[in-house]
């Protein structure tokens, strides 16, 4: 019987990023996951990584760190994770008002500049003139997440860590079961992301940790060339998640929707010329419910076609994942209380600008040097706060 140090599950950029920062600590790591290439938020991730966008001293100093280490972590991991910085578009709606909406963006650590209809226009030729007031620009660090998350794969296995195949089927205390076996460990966390708080529910354990259905369109590949990130100043993402998680026992309530819909359209493109059209957000509670992919399609279309009617009209399929969240816009990262050797990592608001340096922080905190920036992190602070 093998036990190894760590079991990490689930192996998007949060497992990956994890299990290998646990091997660079010298620890024995498996990593499981249910497929090499599931529908995942890292699968269809945009790629940004808003560094800029740090607003308190915790958000400030991970967003420091990730940019330090993006810069070098091709040459750590010895492979491409497409890291470039370009120019990020946040787009103005004809109806707002721009003075308004940079104001808000005034407390960030780079604030974003104003550009008129006609420097939009020119800083991203696609743009229709007639669909903006203007728009808010800024560098932003891009990565293709899933080629990231492979690499940090490949890295681990090359250290002290194991990569499996398999469906975990219970959650012991100091073991999982899975379809290939029951495999051990010192210490087991949980990357699953949006699928952390059912999970957790099916082995007795409750976590404030909640997830919207993220919906884009792929389109594989394009002769039509974005310039820049194109997303919307006014981005309806986050106050969804905040009305979502006001009440905490609805998460558990199948068939039920939180707070409407809402659509945030943007489009970025890859090296590898695909683009993603995205998107809507929903808060149903049932992570298998059914939604109507065609009028979902229909609607981001529509949407992005006020701002890049060129991309809008583009050839694609649409898709479909989950993206965890958490009630104030920070992670969930730790000991998961009254159980010592259960771990979370999961709930990204902003996860390519913390993942990485909250990674290595665990793992260098697993050693015994308590870390004070991982404990404003910690579940900790739901619990006390009931």
């Amino acid at each position: 019987m093998q036990t190894y140090d760590w079991i990490v599950i689930g192996a998007g950029i949060t497992g990956a990023s994890l299990s290998y920062e646990l091997t660079q600590q010298g620890y024995s790591v498996l990593l499981l996951d249910v497929d090499r290439n599931p529908p995942s938020a890292t699968r269809f991730s945009y790629g940004g990584i808003a560094y800029w966008s740090g607003t308190t001293d915790l958000t400030r100093q991970l967003c420091t760190e990730a940019k330090i280490i993006h810069q070098n972590l091709s040459a750590e991991l010895d492979a491409d994770t497409e890291f470039r910085e370009i120019d990020l578009l946040l787009t103005i709606a004809p109806e707002s008002n721009p003075e308004t909406l940079t104001a808000a963006y005034a407390n960030f650590a780079t604030p974003p500049q104003f550009l008129t209809i006609e420097s939009a226009c020119e800083l991203e030729p696609l743009l229709d003139p007639n669909g903006i007031a203007g728009a808010l620009t800024v560098k932003h660090g891009h990565i293709n997440a899933a080629k990231t998350a492979q690499a940090y794969i490949q890295a681990m296995q090359r250290s002290t860590g194991t990569y499996t195949i398999a469906t975990v089927t219970q959650l012991l205390k100091t073991s999982v079961l899975t379809t290939e076996g029951e495999f051990f460990a010192a210490n087991i966390v949980l990357c699953m992301g949006a699928l952390t708080r059912q999970f957790l529910k099916n082995s007795g354990i409750s976590i404030a940790q909640y997830f919207t259905h993220a919906e884009i369109i792929e389109i594989p590949s394009s002769s039509v060339q974005l310039s820049t990130l194109v997303m919307p100043a006014e981005a309806e993402r986050f106050t969804l998640e905040a009305n979502a998680s006001r009440d905490d026992a609805i998460w558990d309530q199948p068939g039920q929707e939180p707070t409407p819909a809402i659509l945030d359209a943007g489009a970025v493109q890859f090296r590898d010329s695909r683009i993603l059209i995205g998107q809507v957000s929903r808060t149903l509670t049932d992570p298998n419910a059914a939604i109507d992919a065609r009028q979902s399609e229909a609607d981001l279309r529509k949407k992005i076609s006020r701002v890049l009617p060129k991309v809008s009209e583009l050839a694609g399929t649409w898709q479909h994942c989950l993206v965890a969240f958490s009630g104030d816009r920070l992670p969930l990262v730790g000991k998961i209380p009254g159980h010592e050797t259960l771990h979370v990592f999961s709930g990204f608001g902003n996860p390519l600008a913390i993942v990485p340096p909250l990674a290595r922080r665990f793992a260098i905190q697993s050693k015994g040097t308590p870390d004070a920036l991982l404990q404003q992190v910690s579940l900790e602070r739901f619990t006390k706060n009931g």
